[in-house]
């Protein structure tokens, strides 16, 4: 629970305050609990300070040429590619993942960057102008060019422009654990409920998405945390939505007994 409550600390704070790499760490943490944070930050300092970069573009051809970091390709649902202590070894990740080496190496440097929420494949968008996409080599995209990298994964959905606009770091947080969740449900559902428990500590989530979260809970047999999820709710609800909530708590409920 340490780390639980570490990252609950780390991800309340203001969003433009939130430590990325901390909390992408504390993830880490809930699957390697002996991970030592203030070394694996200490990591990335020394990998930043090795680089020869001073613009987004040198600093992915740093990072996925010379460096070789690169999407799994092989096995994209491991969920080792969203652990970054994981990645930082394995020199391998999914697309959110290798962003946030990219996006904590380019603080480090002082290079303008900044995560891209494209549904289905996440980017980094870059003040000269260009976006870059380090699951495939951090390829630089032109508008046109991210367009196309998302009829790719998304096929008849039409693009559209707002897809392109940067994110915090609460919804960054939030899209690794809900990918991590995926990978877990469909391959130890045991293990799925960690980062559905740390979805619901991340401020700003609407009632939807609580609601659905709790019910994922439940859907794992963690009925009691379901229903306190959906208590706290209710409380925060009017009328009808509430009663709605503390009826599916109270079922929950009956199921723990």
């Amino acid at each position: 629970m340490e780390a639980t409550e570490r990252f609950a600390d780390v991800v309340a704070r203001d969003d433009s305050r939130i430590a990325l790499d901390e909390a992408c760490f504390l993830i880490a943490a809930h699957v390697h609990p002996t991970i030592d944070i203030a070394a694996r930050r200490a990591q990335l300092d020394a990998l930043a300070a090795s680089l020869d970069a001073d613009h987004p573009a040198t600093l992915a051809r740093a990072l996925f040429s010379e460096c070789g970091f690169a999407g799994n390709t092989v096995d994209y649902g491991d969920p080792s590619n969203s652990y970054l202590d994981d990645v930082l070894d394995r020199r391998l990740g999914i697309p959110i993942s290798l962003s946030v080496l990219m996006l904590e190496v380019g603080r480090r440097r002082g290079i303008a960057v900044y995560g891209v929420g494209m549904p289905g494949h996440f980017l980094v968008g870059a003040t000269d102008g260009w976006w870059y996409d380090p699951f495939y080599g951090g390829a630089r995209l032109d508008y046109e060019g991210c367009a196309s990298r998302f009829a790719q994964v998304q096929h008849e959905t039409p693009f559209r422009a707002d897809y392109l606009a940067p994110v915090g770091a609460r919804a960054i947080l939030d899209r690794m654990l809900a990918n991590l969740q995926n990978s877990l449900v469909a391959r130890s559902p045991a293990d799925a409920a960690w980062p559905t428990r740390l979805r619901l500590r991340i401020p700003g989530l609407t009632a939807r998405q609580r609601g659905e979260l709790a019910a994922l809970l439940g859907s794992l047999g963690r009925f009691s945390e379901a229903a306190a999820a959906l208590d706290a709710l209710a409380r925060e609800l009017p009328g009808d939505a509430a009663d709605e909530a503390a009826r599916a708590a109270a079922r929950f409920r009956a199921r723990a007994n």
